[in-house]
């Protein structure tokens, strides 16, 4: 019985020193720590120990096993009992780490998908630019997809033959493109082959009347009168010094028609009426617009069976084509269902110039048949000939302008039967 005193005692001084209690003085846990189920093999000497002499124990010699046991378990099992109560884990805590562990075994298994490869990068930065698409706004212009008639409907197809009498419009929104040039010049050709021609100058500057060599003090009628007073065509009438070649002047006048005409009835027919009445008197009829998509350059286009446009063989004047082309389509759907875009000039080309050879080959390569073969370069006696008061082709007539214009005028006319008078 000392024996067993002596053992319980140490065992006292264990528990003490590990922070635990008294097995024989209490069986509740103390707060903070866990309860943990007897293992019979860790406190085996303990129960053996209480067992009474005379009742069947463990077998000889596990006694002392026992003890060296509950010892070392003890020692082992300190983490477990001096440690703090665990938080039960939520559900919803356990199901990510379940889903991780399947994303993670999933990896594992799954063979990886080789990245895609990267496009290489050019080795000249200045190799990889495109070029500049100097007609993107035209293409898109001539694409039309508001339910107009597209103007532009067979661009590669040839020039039909023209038929006599005809009334042309020369029209281009930008300014110095060379429309009036382009009305004198190839209206003073068309009358050196035969044709009898009549320009009408629908601009209020008056360059086409001036230069024919008309004075804006000396007429008695202008395109003013014909449109805002319905004065007869044939009463503004003038001739010039090119046989077979007339014109209607403009004055200052026409410059307050724009305003003048917003209230009036029937405003984009006006011009058309007036021509209809002396149409049969003339081979062509060629009528100088504005540098404007007003209502005066609407009545020119509204009373034209076809458009000329003049293109200088610069980018900016490719901008405005795109909307000029949409108005085409505009007044040939609600206006005038006959109006066709009859060709496309290049004027002003300059030869040492890269830029006018791409203006043409772009041009060319959208529009096709419809630009004319003949290019207009860029020479001094054209710009002269105006203040003298004459076309080039009777200013200079073996310059490189008055052979372009005559060539041009073979052009347009191609297939047409001469009338003279």
């Amino acid at each position: 019985m000392a024996a067993d005193d002596a053992e319980r005692r140490g065992r006292r001084r264990w528990f003490r020193l590990l922070g635990g209690s008294d097995p024989e003085s209490s069986t509740e846990p103390e707060p903070g720590r866990v309860m943990t189920d007897p293992d019979p093999s860790a406190v085996g000497g303990d129960v053996a120990d209480e067992h009474d002499p005379d009742e069947p124990g463990p077998a000889a010699g596990n006694g002392v096993a026992a003890e060296a046991d509950a010892e070392e378990s003890a020692v082992v099992d300190e983490s477990v009992v001096v440690a703090a109560p665990a938080e039960p884990q939520s559900a919803a805590g356990a199901e990510d780490i379940v889903e991780a562990a399947d994303s993670a075994a999933a990896s594992e298994v799954a063979p990886a998908t080789p990245p895609e490869p990267e496009p290489p990068e050019p080795a000249d930065p200045a190799q990889a630019a495109e070029p500049l698409d100097v007609t993107a706004s035209v293409e898109d212009a001539s694409e039309s997809g508001d339910g107009t008639a597209d103007i532009d409907d067979a661009p590669d197809a040839p020039l039909e033959p023209i038929t006599l009498p005809r009334v042309l419009a020369i029209a281009n929104q930008k300014g110095g493109v060379g429309k009036t040039t382009t009305a004198v010049n190839l209206g003073a050709a068309l009358a050196e082959l035969g044709f009898r021609v009549l320009v009408i100058d629908l601009d209020p500057q008056g360059n086409a009347t001036t230069g024919l060599g008309i004075s804006h003090r000396n007429v008695e009628g202008s395109i003013y009168d014909v449109i805002m007073n319905d004065v007869p065509l044939e009463d503004c009438v003038e001739p010039t010094t090119v046989r077979n070649l007339f014109v209607v002047p403009a004055t200052i006048d026409l410059a307050g028609a724009e305003i003048e005409l917003v209230p009036g009835f029937s405003r984009e027919l006006k011009l058309r009426r007036a021509i209809q009445t002396a149409r049969d008197e003339y081979d062509f009829v060629m009528i100088d617009c504005p540098p404007s998509l007003g209502l005066l350059t609407v009545n020119g286009l509204a009373a034209a069976d076809d458009v000329i446009v003049p293109i200088q063989c610069e980018y900016y004047a490719l901008e405005g084509l795109g909307q000029l082309l949409r108005n085409l389509s505009l007044v040939k759907t609600n206006i005038n269902p006959t109006l066709d875009l009859r060709g496309i000039v290049l004027t002003m080309y300059d030869a040492r110039t890269k830029l006018a050879e791409q203006v043409e080959r772009e041009v060319r390569a959208h529009f096709g048949a419809k630009v004319y073969k003949t290019v207009v370069p860029r020479t001094v006696r054209i710009s002269e000939a105006p203040s003298f008061g004459q076309p080039v082709t009777v200013f200079d007539t073996s310059s490189r302008g008055a052979v372009a214009y005559r060539e041009l005028a073979k052009e347009v006319s191609d297939g047409a039967s001469r009338r003279t008078g």
